[in-house]
């Protein structure tokens, strides 16, 4: 609904002002080479081609073939040139670009520092000038010339860069694009001999490029997490976005408080997510010698690691709950750590329960509770480090037959690199072409195996050269169907093969239920493979993107796949841009743009998904970094052993259970188990195939699944109990309760009877999205 209140003076004149002002446009990458001057010139020419007035200042090709050749027509204008300790430095002729007046100027280098006395300081002061003239920018940096980045680089890689803009600065763009790139594909250009003179060659290794790279993801992720939270303010939605992850600890004044808060801290760490503290004292209540000794130490723990801290007060402990619940809501909190429960069950009737209470209030945050270990091991609750030499030790570990023949089986395989995306129309197919082409031109021998390009020119136009091979032509219900020809794509045995649409599911009769497996059968053959998808495909993801967009995706392919692949590269669009190529018909054909645009492409689904997107490829790049040097991630390495056990219902809920059982064990490096305890006998081709369909979904993701049949209502919760022991599980993961308050009193409450048994183990309790009938 819109609002009738009258604009102050203030705002008329802002809203003026943006009228009059130019548009910025940002280009981030992870190192020079990167690729953003060849973006920002791609997008110049396509810009000119619309007949917008496009000209460039400033800009350094560093004598890369393929970014020379996009210069093309563009109109220069000569830059002022000048030398510090024999190096070359370009300033922007400011004066000349606004005598000329162009509607949109080219330039690289934000972090740029002018001569000694140039009217202005450095690039930026120049492109706000330039801004306020009316004229829009696009340029270029390096995300370790952002503030607080620049200091993670310096500690990570050692690189010194003498001048950093504020983080801030990214609050003036209108338009954010990451360029992504593989450290593999830095070092080849860098081999090519295609990145110029570097000052830093040190900086120039894969696991230092691997840092920034993952550096450049996250903070792109949070500037896009910013827009996403004021999208949702703008249309009045509450709560957590489902994106990024916002960790509350709930900390008493009691000697186990700091247990919890690192427990937070490692949880959160672990997570990439934020971390906030909160206490409850009693109102009017003075706290004890003791309780304000340990006030004083978890502010001062909370300070130290980071993170916030808050103190609410209450009337009464039945208060917390609510309490506890509102700030959630409030501050868009993604998990709630807190310790178990120490009250027995006569307690937790006579007194209340917190924990109780506030499962029956929270839904969409998931709660963690805390082990009490201290009477098995004492107060420790971080893991113990290993040693240099246990490290060592695996380096003279003789390989097993099998270990033999899995890396003969890696020796002989092909390459695999996936290009992602967020949605569809963002450029991925595009890009696979061109590197095809490009690898073609080295001599490599390159064929299209399976292209899509939905009658896209510029995609069309990318083939080039390249060699498209024959589809399979099959008959299904009266209809030739076709899909990809494995069998002749092994019999001609190219070097490489392009393949898009990873996830896309073949017809029935086909040799391969999907068409990643027919990839995978082509890499076993030696065949390298570059293929294409999108986030919203990935197994794991379905129920994160269901919740943003509303959409159940259908076709999904496992998350072993993407780790099977070599390299991994992120196809980053803003949102906004993505919408203008809807409109434009460059995705849809037109009769299906405003269904779309109504539907999956809102703004607000676009948003997250890309933040989705940049947050998954950070992921994992930090699991490979982390399998490179184990104490090289930024998320820092668990080490830790863990059993993860989840336990299940036959209920909607299952499926989401156990995917978040597989992205917690794979995070944490852990064996997986998933178990259903059958309450009575039940059979059926409908039991069946739900029985089925779970465990095949477990297996797929690399769990174990099993099932316990015929056990008494009653006899559940200690089942799943004796299950969790001898695995020696360290956390067990079950959503909540969704027996009506009849069926509880008949068969009892299995959440409830697992959190007051297993208090030596941490407990997961995943927030309920989609009731299930009682």
């Amino acid at each position: 609904m819109g609002t009738y209140r009258r604009k102050t003076p203030e705002e008329l004149l802002l809203s003026i002002y943006e009228l009059h002002r130019g548009r910025l446009k940002i280009y981030i990458g992870p190192v020079s080479g990167s690729g953003k001057t060849y973006q920002m010139l791609r997008e110049g020419q396509a810009l000119k081609a619309q007949g917008i007035d496009v000209v460039i200042c400033a800009v350094s090709t560093n004598q890369s073939p393929e970014t020379k050749d996009q210069l093309g027509d563009l109109e220069r204008i000569p830059s002022i040139h000048w030398f510090q300790k024999d190096i070359e430095k370009k300033d922007l002729d400011v004066e000349a670009i606004v005598a000329r007046n162009p509607e949109v100027v080219l330039t690289d280098g934000l972090a740029h520092q002018n001569r000694e006395g140039a009217e202005r300081s450095g690039r930026l002061d120049d492109i706000k000038y330039l801004l306020s003239n009316g004229i829009s920018v696009i340029t270029t940096v390096n995300v370790y010339e952002l503030e607080g980045a620049a200091d993670l680089a310096r500690k990570w890689t050692g690189i010194e860069v003498e001048h950093s803009l504020p983080a801030e600065v990214l609050t003036l763009a209108d338009d954010i694009v990451l360029i992504d790139v593989t450290p593999e594909k830095i070092l080849q250009r860098l081999s090519d001999g295609h990145l110029g003179k570097r000052q830093q060659r040190s900086l120039f290794n894969k696991g230092n490029l691997s840092k920034l790279r993952e550096l450049a993801l996250r903070m792109v992720a949070e500037d896009v997490n910013d827009s996403l939270e004021k999208h949702r303010e703008e249309q009045g939605l509450q709560g957590a976005s489902g994106i990024a992850e916002k960790v509350l600890v709930s900390a008493q004044y009691y000697w186990n408080g700091s247990i919890h808060i690192r427990r937070g801290q490692q949880i959160a760490k672990r997570l990439n997510g934020d971390l906030s503290v909160v206490s409850f004292w009693k109102q009017g209540l003075t706290l004890s010698k003791e309780a304000a000794t340990f006030k004083r130490s978890l502010w001062k723990l909370t300070e130290k690691i980071g993170a916030s801290m808050e103190e609410i007060t209450f009337r009464s402990k039945r208060e917390i709950p609510h309490l506890l619940v509102k700030y959630a809501i409030e501050h868009n909190i993604t998990r709630i750590v807190m310790g178990h429960s120490k009250q027995t069950a006569w307690q937790e009737l006579w007194k209340g329960s917190i924990a109780n209470s506030l499962l029956k209030q929270i839904r969409g945050v998931d709660v963690f509770f805390v082990a009490d270990r201290a009477d098995r091991e004492g107060e420790r609750v971080l893991p113990t480090r290993q040693t240099r030499n246990e490290r060592k030790a695996d380096a003279y570990h003789r390989l097993s037959s099998q270990e033999v023949k899995d890396k003969i089986d890696a020796i002989r395989g092909g390459t695999f690199k996936v290009y992602i995306g967020a949605a569809p129309g963002v450029g991925k197919t595009y890009k696979m072409l061109r590197e095809g082409n490009d690898l073609l031109k080295r001599g490599i021998d390159v064929v299209i195996g399976l292209l899509e390009t939905h009658g896209r020119k510029e995609t069309l136009e990318q083939i080039g050269d390249l060699e498209t091979l024959p589809r399979l032509r099959m008959e299904y219900r009266g209809t030739i169907l076709e899909e990809m020809d494995t069998a002749a794509i092994i019999k001609r045995n190219p070097e490489v093969v392009l393949v898009d649409e990873l996830a896309h599911t073949n017809m029935p009769g086909s040799k391969h239920k999907k068409r990643y497996m027919d990839v995978m059968e082509l890499l076993d053959a030696g065949i390298s493979v570059i293929s294409t998808v999108n986030v919203q495909h990935l197994e794991s993801l379905n129920d994160a993107v269901e919740q943003i967009t509303g959409v159940r995706v259908r076709e999904t392919f496992p998350d072993s796949i993407l780790q099977r692949a070599n390299e991994v590269e992120l196809i980053d669009v803003s949102p906004k841009t993505l919408q203008e190529r809807m409109k434009d018909g460059k995705i849809y054909a037109m009769a299906k743009v405003d269904q779309a645009l109504g539907a999956f492409f809102k703004i607000g689904n676009l948003i997250a998904l890309r933040e989705l997107a940049l947050r998954e490829i950070a992921d994992d790049v930090d699991e490979r970094l982390e399998s490179w040097e184990r104490v090289g991630s930024l998320r820092g390495p668990w080490r830790r052993q863990e059993v993860i056990y989840v336990c299940i219902t036959l209920g909607d809920h299952a499926e989401r259970l156990i995917r978040r059982g597989f992205r917690i064990a794979y995070r944490l490096k852990a064996c997986w188990y998933v178990t259903y305890v059958q309450e009575f006998k039940q059979n059926g081709p409908v039991y069946d195939k739900r029985i089925n369909d779970l465990k095949e979904l477990t297996e797929r993701l690399g769990g174990t699944f099993r099932m316990i049949p015929n056990v008494l209502p009653a006899r559940v919760a200690s089942l799943l109990l004796e299950r969790s022991q001898a695995l020696q599980s360290t956390q067990i993961i079950i959503g909540q309760s969704q027996r009506s308050w009849l069926r509880k009193s008949i068969r009892g409450d299995v959440t409830k009877q697992i959190l007051r048994s297993a208090r030596n183990v941490d407990v997961l309790v995943v927030a309920d999205l989609i009731r299930e009938e009682a």
